[in-house]
């Protein structure tokens, strides 16, 4: 009897940044324990999520991110006939995305931010930096999407007026600063430094709380959340990160501060998804390890 060796088809670089964006979506809500945020334990400040739906959101978005990379690849150039079908693929993302929540956000900020990141990724040249990644998505964050329909300002939007704020436009728009000079290298020192990946991560998340102007939390509890927030995480990674005793004592200190203000880091878990999807795609692009 003679075998038959079934060889898997190579993926398309689409797939391929498909799956990263995917990846880093589902990651990013199994991680725990994150402060005031959907994850194994329970839903944080959020009664309306739950893992379960958190998992079939990000998996409702594989299509759009699919066709962002596509678009990107097709184009070859940042200009803004790319950046409109960006933009008209993110609607269309988002509307899948509601109907499989049933009309709950749970990834429009993650829609919008890896989006521009796998459009991208997916016209840089070989062994390009991630930093590049980023600088050709902030390119395209600043164009302007002629085809986007007239909307009444979101939540975060109305934030950034009151506050002054950057919100995550802005973020996008300066190349994702939370990750890039916050996330990842949080991530490389704890790995580096012997931690186990978890906690590394968790760590990750620590440093861009610790900087970010956090709409979501703004949203919810004012300044004084956004307080919180900052200073909880800022005494975590001072008393050594989420790996150490004082440490996990801090971050439990910073959960309970954040939940009794009904307060949610919601753009920071954002920019950990970015975060980590920049993380994996360096080797991806074949760039020196460690490279930004």
């Amino acid at each position: 009897m003679n075998a038959q060796i079934a060889v898997l088809p190579r993926l398309s670089l689409a797939e391929q940044l498909a799956d990263l964006a995917v990846e880093a979506l589902i990651d990013e809500a199994e991680l725990s324990p994150k402060p005031a945020l959907v994850d194994r334990r329970g839903s944080g400040a959020h009664l309306d999520l739950s893992l379960e739906l958190m998992h079939a959101s990000a998996w409702s978005l594989w299509p759009a991110f699919h066709d962002m990379a596509a678009a990107g690849q097709a184009a070859g150039q940042v200009d803004v006939a790319l950046r409109e079908t960006l933009g008209r693929l993110g609607r269309e993302g988002e509307a899948q995305m509601l109907a499989v929540t049933g009309g709950i956000n749970t990834h429009r900020g993650a829609i919008w931010a890896l989006g521009l990141l796998v459009g991208a990724a997916a016209l840089v040249p070989p062994r390009a930096r991630v930093s590049l990644v980023a600088l050709q998505a902030a390119r395209l964050a600043r164009l302007e999407d002629r085809q986007a329909p007239a909307q009444l300002p979101s939540n975060g939007e109305r934030v950034r007026r009151r506050y002054g704020v950057r919100g995550a436009r802005a973020e996008a728009q300066a190349g994702f600063p939370g990750a890039l000079a916050h996330g990842l290298p949080q991530l490389r020192r704890s790995r580096a430094a012997g931690v186990e990946e978890n906690h590394a991560q968790l760590d990750a998340l620590l440093a861009i709380m610790a900087q970010l102007e956090d709409t979501c939390v703004l949203h919810r509890a004012g300044l004084e959340g956004l307080r919180c927030m900052q200073d909880g995480a800022r005494a975590v990674l001072v008393a050594g990160g989420s790996a150490t005793l004082a440490g996990r004592r801090s971050l439990r200190e910073l959960e309970l501060g954040l939940l009794e203000l009904n307060a949610s880091p919601g753009g920071a878990a954002d920019l950990l998804a970015v975060t980590l999807f920049l993380d994996r795609l360096e080797p991806m692009l074949g760039a020196p390890i460690g490279s930004l």
